[in-house]
């Protein structure tokens, strides 16, 4: 379901697509994160998506006034998972609420994988 906001002039509609590249967006400004995953595993093995196909690894509903936002996503070996996470959800519910106008809810980071880089 969309997202609709009205106004004095009439309706806006905001897909859930473009509310899920505006969170890939901002998720991906924080530091620490290598990229999004692919929210449908098969064989537990997660890859990782490449920018143009951020948004499959967002999963966006829409509720009356809010917005619920799920990612899945792949960190770099040796951060504090936490305060990445945290990070990601204050960049995510900022953007969103700035640019939409729409109140994030809630935004849940489920961390799919650590990238370690062979040097």
């Amino acid at each position: 379901m969309s997202a609709k906001l009205s106004t004095e002039y009439g309706d806006i509609i905001i897909e859930n697509s473009v509310i899920a590249a505006l969170a890939g967006i901002s998720a991906m400004q924080s530091y620490g994160i290598v990229g999004m995953a692919s929210k449908n595993a098969k064989d537990g093995l997660f890859e990782l998506l490449k920018s143009d196909y951020m948004a499959k690894g967002i999963r966006v509903e829409v509720y009356e006034n809010s917005v619920s936002i799920d990612l899945h996503v792949i960190l770099e070996y040796g951060v504090r998972i936490s305060v990445v996470a945290q990070n990601i959800i204050d960049n995510i519910k900022f953007n969103v609420e700035n640019y939409t106008g729409l109140e994030v809810g809630n935004v849940n980071v489920f961390v799919q994988g650590v990238r370690i880089d062979k040097r």
